[in-house]
């Protein structure tokens, strides 16, 4: 049971929890009545995302209130959800039960005593079967590339296990399809220098027979694709200084060897090579001023997204000054436990 620091601060609809889902129905019911469990008091809304199998049946008969979404990808199923449903605190989780539901007190509790807008469940892995190898590599290298793109304020990006204050995601424009939404939250947030927080939580593996919905290959080209249209739209001069130094680079080899053979014979025989080499130079200057231009429009649109951010009220929710910091909910403990503990498919984790 949640604490009566819950109880007493997220009374009524002030709390909701947000499941997207496609092809859940082994996994969608025991989700829904773990987080039941946890927070009796919250709206727990499952999204169906046009499942064939009876995703949308099992979350009904336990409890939760069922929508369905027919537009395919994750991306569209968050950007209806943020978009219908009106609470103080969201907490969203997938629906194939591989996110420890004992920690979401303390990503909420998180998201209210340090007073910041997104909490990020980061995972830790419990056995060498939660997380796939190309799984693996892929989260490394794509984490590393959004640091050095964006900032260092996240280590695991990708993760779907977050809690959320109503400003952030009535603010998010939410622009993506499909599982490169969690890369556009974490954007938002560094972009506009939000408050963030993360915190470690436990990670399970899948029960047999639930396949994981994720394509190593085709959504990590899609996530790197997502990644470098973002930096286009948010650091548009770093992104046409970058195309305009290969341009450059290019325009350098094929110009000095028929320069220097002008200064040697006052002669230039190579006039195609010399007309593409100055073809190439003045394409990187257009990119140069592209990018100048662009990135004062950039500015612009980030400081109306950012306006409209501090237009929305901040959370009404926050410690009274009676109350001790330590009725939070506590840190779960992530040094150590038994692969059993966190397995969808054992009691112990029901519990």
């Amino acid at each position: 049971m949640a604490p009566d620091f819950f109880k007493n601060q997220l009374e009524g609809d002030a709390l909701a929890i947000l499941l997207p889902c496609y092809n859940e129905g082994k996994t969608i019911a025991q989700v829904v009545v773990n987080f039941r469990k946890i927070f009796p008091f919250a709206r727990i809304f499952v999204y169906d995302n046009g499942s064939t199998d009876d995703t949308a049946a099992q979350a009904r008969l336990a409890g939760a209130m069922v929508v369905d979404c027919r537009r395919k990808g994750k991306g569209n199923v968050v950007r209806q959800m943020f978009a219908d449903i009106d609470a103080e605190i969201y907490l969203m989780a997938d629906g194939d039960g591989t996110y420890d539901h004992t920690a979401a007190p303390h990503l909420v509790a998180a998201l209210i005593t340090e007073r910041v807008d997104m909490v990020v469940g980061k995972r830790q892995y419990h056995n060498k079967n939660g997380e796939r190898f190309g799984h693996a590599a892929g989260n490394r290298l794509f984490n590393a590339i959004y640091n050095r793109l964006f900032g260092d304020d996240f280590t695991d990006i990708f993760s779907g296990y977050r809690a959320f204050t109503r400003r952030f995601v009535k603010s998010f424009p939410a622009e993506s399809h499909g599982f490169e939404i969690e890369t556009e939250m974490s954007a938002h947030a560094s972009l506009l220098r939000l408050p963030v927080a993360e915190k470690v939580i436990k990670y399970g593996q899948r029960i047999e027979g639930s396949e994981s919905k994720l394509s190593t290959i085709k959504d990590g080209i899609r996530i790197l694709l997502s990644m470098f249209m973002l930096l286009k739209e948010t650091k548009p001069f770093v992104f046409f200084s970058a195309i305009s130094c290969v341009l450059f680079a290019a325009s350098f080899s094929f110009m000095v060897p028929v320069v220097s053979e002008y200064l040697e014979t006052g002669l230039v025989d190579r006039v195609p090579t010399w007309i593409l080499a100055m073809t190439l130079f003045l394409s990187g200057m257009v990119g140069v001023l592209s990018g100048t231009i662009l990135d004062s429009v950039a500015r612009g649109r980030a400081e109306q997204k950012r306006i409209h951010y501090l237009s929305l009220p901040a959370p009404k929710i926050g410690l009274h000054a009676d109350d001790p910091v330590s009725i939070a909910a506590p840190r779960p403990d992530t040094t150590s436990y038994d692969d059993d503990a966190f397995n969808p498919a054992s009691k112990r984790y029901a519990e």
